[in-house]
């Protein structure tokens, strides 16, 4: 450290000086009561007090320079990931390479700064030779040395790994941004082996009852010409399909797709397996297993009418677009034999009708307390239809009809319709409603009015009403199959009526989810590396959430292994991680009591498993040539990894840097510096007044 004046000119200083010289002259030149040693002593004293506080006037400065010395930080990266275990190039001595990684830590950390990390699927310190990492991700050890070292000395960086990254981004760029030399370690075997392999499975996850579905699986094989191979799916052991796999070329990649079929709910495991080839590598990379939760997610949709009519096929057809949905038609005789609960929405077209063919369904639909769609017309029958339900009242009806066309009410949002769609609307056919004055309970949503000629009225056309959590929607007349002729007219691409049917059918059906207890993964399906996480929300009567009562959770695999735990909790609601899990099919039950009352909330999810290190086995050392290329470092074979030291050693780039640090300070915010002052008038003070002066 060093520490100077500055801010303040030499001839200052000399100016203070003679003005300490100059008072001190005034004040003894004439004493003649003091010695003459002991004068001089004073007057020095004087001069020096003097022409400091005359100098600390002008504010000076004092520069102080700091000296840090940051040695090059050579940081080593090492591959744990299972391939570098599992396929070994020739001659590869496991332990030696272990001690002369070891080594090279040693002799490097009497020049430099050496840190030591090992990465796969995540990055941590120090070495890990067990080789037990899923993934390997060099990308995100790299970000991790960006992060910490952004303002260090980064010597160079030691890369020990077979080039086979199959997690993160290309380490070509992160290297680009580190600015440091990489000296590269090549482990694994260059050269292609005998092997089989299934690469990757393409399949929907997620499929309804009853469906067929593809899953399409895609083969390599590597160095086995000429060879055949055998390629197997079975589900929970039972055999569904078997194909066979004549290999042509040592490079070889085929799509093999196979349908299956969607028969029971729940959580399926379907294993893919390939058959061995002699002196294959490794057979881990042969068999792969994959879940499928197969769902009965189609929602039944009842259209019920005394007679065909061509607004039901419009109806059918409108609905039968989103596979989500299954319409069934029934009609005449057909009715009384229907059982309303197996739906999830009802259309009661023109129903009840005047001859109450249908009365006994309409009981039954009464009694299920379903989503229904009404839709009046000529047929209808007013006078059973008011007193069937008590939403909407149609007075003065005479059995006549006139024509309705749609007008748009502004502010409707319960679901989207664009501008286009409104001004399709606009260009509909009229409808035939049942004439009469028309009373709608305070609380229905309209979508349309009804517009007579010209003349529009606050007469609802479509609308949604609720009564105890029971959606309804009224269609106040016939005639859909205009709508879908003018449609034809105008040849739009897309129907913007068969949108309005589906918008307004998804509307009614979805269920309103008011369990006081849940419980919930927060996704489906985990990888064997990532926990997993659960979230619980518990209700009190008044369906707010709370979180006095303790939540526990059992979690069951396929063996029948139960593991417990308690969730934490939250603000409002609770969570739990419980980890990574085994590959495999789980589920769970989750308990509470809250005022006395037990509750109960389960689930299921799915740990795939991790088969990527398996997926390629020729190591990528073209990529570890590049990366140490492209940085200014060089490649070396496991047996020279400690020849490392020499060459960081010539590289006259990697050096100790010297940083300084300047500061300027006020020369009158030293302290000492006052005491100083006052010390030195204390000491003249005393030594003239012992001597007898004032």
């Amino acid at each position: 450290m060093n520490s100077f004046f500055s801010g303040t000119s030499f001839l200052s200083f000399l100016g203070c000086m003679a003005l300490g010289i100059l008072y001190a002259w005034l004040l003894y030149r004439g004493n003649k009561n003091l010695d003459k040693r002991l004068r001089y002593g004073l007057t020095a004293l004087r001069i020096i007090v003097v022409a400091l506080v005359a100098w600390l006037l002008f504010a000076p400065l004092i520069k102080t320079l700091n000296y840090t010395l940051d040695k090059p930080v050579i940081i080593i990266g090492q591959d744990n990931s299972l391939s570098i275990g599992q396929v070994k190039g020739a001659g590869f001595d496991e332990r030696r390479y272990e001690k002369d990684l070891n080594a090279l830590r040693d002799r490097l950390a009497d020049k430099f700064e050496v840190k030591t990390y090992h990465f796969g699927d995540q990055v941590a310190e120090g070495y890990d030779f067990k080789h037990q990492a899923k993934l390997s991700n060099a990308s995100a050890f790299l970000q991790q040395v960006q992060d910490e070292y952004a303002n260090r000395n980064i010597g160079a960086i030691v890369l020990s790994t077979d080039g086979i990254f199959n997690s993160g981004g290309n380490p070509v760029y992160r290297i680009n941004q580190i600015n440091a030399p990489v000296y590269t370690i090549a482990l694994g075997d260059s050269i292609p082996k005998r092997d089989v392999l299934i690469s990757n499975i393409n399949y929907n996850n997620i499929v309804y009852l009853d469906d067929d579905f593809t899953v399409e699986v895609q083969v390599q094989a590597f160095q086995s010409d000429g060879a055949q191979t055998g390629i197997t799916i079975s589900q929970n052991g039972t055999r569904l399909n078997q194909q066979t796999i004549s290999i042509k070329g040592n490079t070889f990649s085929k799509q093999v797709p196979i349908k299956l079929h969607a028969g029971k709910i729940g959580i399926h495991k379907y294993t893919v397996q390939l058959g061995t080839l002699n002196n294959e590598i490794t057979t881990r990379n042969n068999m792969q297993t994959f879940y499928v939760e197969v769902i009965d997610g189609r929602q039944k949709v009842l259209l019920a009418s005394v007679s065909p009519h061509p607004d039901l096929g419009v109806l059918k057809e409108a609905i039968s677009l989103n596979k989500h949905y299954e319409p069934k038609l029934a009609l005449a005789d057909d009715l009384n034999g229907i059982d309303p609960t197996k739906f999830d929405l009802i259309v009661l077209y023109q129903l009840p009708d005047g001859q109450n063919i249908a009365s006994g369904l309409l009981q039954k639909v009464k009694a299920a307390k379903k989503p229904v769609w009404y839709i009046l017309g000529a047929q209808s029958n007013v006078n059973a239809f008011n007193q069937f339900q008590n939403q909407v009242n149609l007075s003065s009806a005479n059995g006549s009809v006139q024509e309705v066309y749609p007008e748009l009410v502004n502010g409707f949002s319960s679901f989207n319709l664009t501008e286009a769609d409104k001004k399709q609307f606009l260009a509909y056919d009229p409808l035939l409603g049942p004439f009469g004055r028309l009373t709608v309970n305070t609380g229905a949503t309209t979508v349309f009015n009804q517009r007579i000629g010209k003349v529009s009225t606050q007469q609802p056309l479509l609308f949604f009403t609720s009564e105890a959590e029971q959606k309804s929607a009224y269609l106040m007349g016939e005639g859909l199959w205009r709508w879908r002729l003018s449609e034809a007219e105008s040849e739009t691409e897309q129907s913007v009526l068969f949108d309005l049917i589906s918008k307004t059918v998804q509307y009614l059906s979805v269920k309103e989810d008011k369990r006081r207890f849940k419980v919930f993964t927060s996704k489906p399906a985990y990888d064997e590396n990532e926990p997993v996480q659960f979230n619980g929300t518990v209700y009190n009567e008044s369906y707010e959430p709370v979180n006095e009562p303790e939540l526990s959770l059992q979690v069951k695999n396929e063996a029948g292994k139960v593991f417990n735990y308690v969730f934490s909790k939250t603000e409002k609601g609770y969570q739990l991680d419980a980890g990574a899990m085994a590959a495999g099919n789980y589920s769970y039950v989750a308990n509470t009591t809250l005022g006395g009352k037990k509750f109960t909330a389960s689930g299921s999810f799915y740990v795939n498993a991790l088969i990527a290190e398996f997926q390629q086995t020729t190591a990528n050392h073209q990529l570890l040539n590049t990366v140490a290329r492209q940085s200014g470092g060089k490649l070396f074979m496991p047996q020279d990894l400690l020849k490392i030291v020499e060459e960081i050693g010539k590289n006259e780039n990697i050096k100790t840097i010297s940083y300084e640090d300047r500061k300027y300070d006020e020369l009158i915010n030293l302290k000492w510096l006052f005491g100083l002052i006052l010390v030195l008038l204390s000491v003249e003070w005393f030594l003239r007044k012992r001597n007898g002066e004032l």
